[in-house]
């Protein structure tokens, strides 16, 4: 395949994917041979054997861009993306390559950073950086830094290049410190502005919303150890800004090192506070035994106040844990560590009774055998025995109390979409098959059991949805409906292995509207005269016919 930039055509590789998709399913030899060679799925495989894989259009993508060098399909995007057409200055190529190799609050635009694509871009403009001191501290240039730095000895404090960035932010920041080509090299450059009398708590305001890069946010400041420590999670470059001196509480680093835990303990034996930082909460939104157990080892405090919603809906970090379904071992760890068994919800529910709201009996059986016994009413157990799936007890139950699930309280019946949300498919079903009003909203986006079962790409569960009433037009926190939840997830794949193609066919067959082209951006579609954004694979199915 020709691997010339000047070729590279979004269209036409949508098109060749298109192609190669429609070869297989006529189990045309040369498409499994092109998969077979590209697919790390397919590979090794016979004729037969990847036949039977049932391969899709993003399969097709992921070929395409593999061919091409690229790890991905979105890789590949991105890069096409990036071009800029012929006559374009040396300043908007480089602008464009900066927004790759720095995230959003720091370049002011709305995408990740892509730190693969960025270095093939300067593999294949090499002038790029050449020469300008600031862009050389994005991909570690020793020399050019050197050079600027000896030249002015204040240099290493000052701000410029056309993000306006300190150096030592510039060097800390940039995302291509996670590829091992650069890896050494910036490093070393972080080494070299520090020994130069950097500041090593030089900062900026962010340039996400409401932010941007004209008019940064200095209330939200980012600071060169929080991209060591929080965006690129580099033990040793974090550890060479405390070790110079840079604060470890800047109101970002400890929270966001837990993305990636391998710089939290560095932080903490730093002296990171935990106490107003979130980190009791953050640490619990997966199930993260070794960095609770590093929080709660340098004092992090198991009953935390919680500051901001959604978290003071639970109240406290035992009782987050229990609505982010933790595991019983977890929430041993915290009562062990001294959170109050007794505490309850603002609304007054106990962390046994929201134990079972959840479907945790293994958790409820442990905060029973710490605290005794608690009667439950009807509507508990009922509650209970749906969230565990309980088929049997539920029908009970309500076999005797036919006014179930419809008196339930407000807070009851949100747990429909809470558990959509969390994946818990078996009570999901069960709460629907017993009645479960199925337009009921909750969750962190306040959305409804369909919008959440869409962005997690479960398509089976958003079919049974939809065969059991719910409606594509149901709303969500952000204003928009189940079309919009899957914009944006089908784009930006939230949960691995998500299925949003059969999220899109389900709600065409339940209602939705075909999309219709956008005269405007071919890229864009309109679903009942909104303008949408979707994966090209979503995007073909629901323009139908048009695609």
């Amino acid at each position: 395949m020709d691997r010339s930039r000047a070729r590279l055509n979004l269209e036409h590789l949508k098109k060749q994917a298109k192609e190669l998709i429609r070869l297989y399913r006529r189990r045309a030899p040369e498409a499994c041979a092109r998969f077979r060679h590209a697919l790390p799925a397919a590979a090794g495989r016979s004729d037969s054997e990847i036949a039977a894989l049932d391969l899709r259009l993003h399969d097709a993508q992921s070929c395409i861009a593999r061919d091409l060098g690229f790890a991905s399909w979105r890789d590949l995007r991105r890069y096409v993306d990036a071009q800029l057409p012929p006559g374009k200055s040396k300043a908007d190529r480089v602008r464009r390559w900066l927004q790759l190799v720095y995230a959003a609050d720091v370049s002011g635009t709305t995408d990740r950073a892509n730190p693969r694509v960025a270095a093939r871009m300067l593999a294949e403009d090499s002038d790029l950086a050449a020469e300008d001191p600031y862009l050389a501290c994005a991909i570690g240039d020793e020399r050019t830094i050197r050079r600027a730095a000896d030249d002015d000895p204040a240099w290493v404090n000052r701000p410029g290049g056309p993000l306006k960035l300190p150096p030592l932010v510039a060097v800390t920041h940039s995302s291509l410190v996670q590829l091992p080509e650069f890896h050494a090299p910036l490093h070393r450059c972080a080494r070299l502005l520090l020994d130069a009398g950097a500041n090593p708590d030089q900062r900026i305001g962010s340039r996400w919303s409401p932010g941007s890069l004209d008019a940064p946010d200095d209330g939200n400041p980012l600071s060169a150890l929080y991209g060591a420590a929080g965006r690129n999670h580099d033990p040793e470059l974090t550890k060479l800004l405390l070790d110079a001196g840079a604060d470890p509480n800047d109101n970002e680093s400890l929270y966001h090192s837990l993305e990636g835990t391998s710089t939290t303990g560095i932080l903490l034996e730093h002296g990171a506070r935990i106490a107003g930082t979130n980190a009791m909460y953050k640490v619990l939104d997966d199930e993260n035994i070794a960095a609770l157990e590093l929080l709660l080892r340098h004092g992090g405090n198991p009953n935390e106040p919680a500051r901001n919603a959604p978290l003071t809906h639970c109240g406290s970090p035992l009782m987050w844990a229990i609505r982010r379904r933790r595991s019983r071992r977890c929430i041993a760890m915290l009562l062990d560590a001294g959170a109050d068994p007794n505490v309850t919800t603002p609304c007054g529910l106990s962390a046994y009774r929201f134990a079972l709201q959840f479907g945790l009996t293994d958790v409820a059986d442990l905060l029973r055998e710490r605290l005794g016994a608690e009667p439950l009413t009807d509507d508990e157990r009922f509650v209970a025995a749906c969230a565990s799936g309980d088929e049997r007890e539920a029908r009970r139950i309500q076999a005797e109390r036919s006014d179930l699930p419809g008196t339930l309280s407000a807070q009851q019946l949100s747990l429909l979409p809470e558990l959509a949300a969390a994946g818990d498919d078996a009570g999901v079903r069960l709460m629907v098959r017993l009645g479960w009003p199925i337009a009921v909203r909750g969750g962190d986006w306040d959305g409804s059991a369909l919008n959440h079962a869409v962005f997690r790409g479960d398509a089976a569960l958003t079919r049974f949805l939809l065969e059991h009433g719910a409606q594509w037009t149901e709303q969500h926190g952000f204003g928009d409906d189940a079309s919009g939840s899957l914009s944006w997830a089908s784009c930006n794949e939230p949960v691995e292995g998500g299925d949003w193609a059969g999220c899109a066919q389900a709600l065409l067959d339940h209602g939705m509207p075909h999309a219709v082209p956008d005269r405007v951006d071919p890229e864009w579609v309109l679903i009942a005269g909104r303008r949408k954004l979707f994966s090209d694979e979503v995007r073909d199915i629901l323009l139908g016919d048009a695609a």
